[in-house]
């Protein structure tokens, strides 16, 4: 279903489901399915195409906090119970008590985890009906309201609640663990190659526009963005070229009112932006362009090396935004975040006395289209940033975790939950330098950093 509203995401998924259930939400927005999912203990998948809503995403669900409710094979005694009133009070002595003497706290610590899948501690109310009371056999005449009205609950059947389970109000519940990943690339497919009857359907299909048509009208509008709002490369000129590796050409004005000439290639479709793509690029540009501009959904790790080779001529790569794989759907966004330059992150690595190595990150290296320059920013535009402490050239796991921004995004979880957390410990993730480790047996690292739009660049350094 297709809706923001948490009430209406919360209703169809009590309404479905189980607490256990596995819920799917193949279009994640801002992640709501996500959030009432965990709320009313269910497990999950969200998927989405743009980073800037699966960033959104991981922030609310890792500041978010929830309702803590009883588990029924945890508190049998209240399981047991069929009156509402005798679980109120339950839970009044319960609360009363001291912690060890509670249902929470007193079960055996050999015994099994709690088992969610068997549901929460519901409230309970009576279902009276007409036809009830009417066949009641207590009922008789003469008797007083007090007496009817016990007659009548003593015999009315119960409905379970299953929006309202009990909360425990001594305790504050966050997400559980939960990942973030992303599907690797498609390998990029030769012309000679033979392919699937139905992608070669797929790409012959009337409605489909051309590929890089596409990308060039967008960019024609949308212009190059950093990470700064007032700093966007806005094209006087800017006109397809049928070259073999340049594929548009213009030309735009920077700050001291001087024409600077750009060259355009643009990534497969379904490929990522190599190495040998942005060498044969700026070869190609040769004299005369003074910006080539690498537009990609994807890139190797090594292409930030690569555009580094090549003098005068000014290399950026460009991340596009996975919306523009919609085609003649995306909307009108005019100047939205479509095409993004990520800096280069400034990394400094050391050795302690134990001859470890500590990574500490100063900063993003961004390009001003403005004025040329490159300029070195604070860690403030970093949301965070991860390590591979052992890089085998293919996959990326994180090993390292740490968090920056000015603006503390996680200042709301830590806020809930700061008379339960090691305020030393919570500072550690809040860090520009890293915990020591031990060299990497393959001789590299890799360094991913991420910015508050949830664009990324992952850089290997040898060590």
């Amino acid at each position: 279903m297709v809706q923001s509203s948490s009430k209406v995401v919360s209703r169809s998924i009590l309404m479905t489901t189980d607490p256990g259930d596995l819920i799917l939400d193949p279009t994640c927005g801002s992640g709501t399915t996500a959030y009432v999912a965990e709320q009313w203990g269910r497990r999950w998948i969200t998927i989405d195409t743009s980073r800037v809503a699966l960033a959104l995403a991981r922030t609310r669900l890792m500041a978010a906090r929830f309702p803590c409710y009883y588990l029924a094979d945890s508190c049998p005694q209240m399981t047991q119970m069929t009156a509402d009133e005798d679980i109120k009070n339950y839970l009044r002595q319960s609360a009363s008590s001291a912690d060890k003497n509670s249902p929470s706290s007193s079960a055996d610590s050999s015994c099994p985890p709690p088992d969610i899948r068997k549901g929460f501690v519901y409230k309970r109310v009576s279902h009276v009906t007409l036809k009830s009371i009417a066949n009641n056999p207590d009922v008789k005449e003469g008797m007083t309201h007090s007496e009817i009205d016990a007659a009548i609950r003593r015999h009315a059947e119960t409905e379970t609640l299953f929006d309202q389970p009990y909360e425990d109000r001594n305790r504050i519940r966050v997400s559980g663990p939960f990942t973030v990943e992303s599907l690797s690339p498609d390998r990029i497919v030769s012309t000679d190659e033979e392919r699937p009857e139905s992608e070669l359907i797929g790409q012959k299909h009337p409605g489909r526009a051309d590929f890089a048509t596409m990308i060039l009208e967008n960019l024609r509008k949308a212009g190059v963005q950093n990470t700064f709002k007032n700093e966007r490369l806005k094209f006087d000129r800017l006109e397809s070229h049928a070259g073999a590796w340049i594929h548009a050409t213009g030309d735009y004005t920077n700050g001291d009112g001087k024409t600077r000439r750009v060259a355009v290639t643009i990534s497969p479709e379904y490929g990522t932006v190599t190495p040998q793509q942005v060498k044969e690029a700026a070869k190609e540009a040769g004299i005369g362009f003074d910006i080539l501009i690498v537009c990609g959904f994807a890139f190797d790790p090594h292409v930030s090396e690569e555009a580094k080779r090549y003098g005068k001529l000014t290399v950026l790569p460009a991340r596009m935004n996975p919306d523009l794989l919609i085609g003649d759907t995306l909307k009108n966004t005019g100047a939205g975040n479509l095409f993004m330059i990520f800096g280069e992150p400034d990394i400094a690595m050391t050795r302690d006395a134990d001859g470890k190595v500590v990574v500490e990150v100063k900063g993003v290296d961004v390009y001003d289209p403005t004025t040329g320059q490159i300029r070195s920013s604070s860690t403030d535009d970093i949301a965070c940033w991860f390590i591979d402490t052992d890089y085998n050239g293919e996959c990326f796991f994180v090993r390292h975790a740490y968090f920056l921004g000015a603006d503390d995004p996680y200042g709301k979880l830590k806020r809930a939950l700061r008379a339960e957390i090691d305020e030393a410990q919570w500072a550690t993730l809040y860090s520009t330098k890293s915990y020591p480790f031990e060299p990497p047996r393959s001789g590299k690292i890799a360094v991913k950093v991420i910015n508050h739009y949830g664009d990324e660049v992952l850089k290997v350094y040898g060590v």
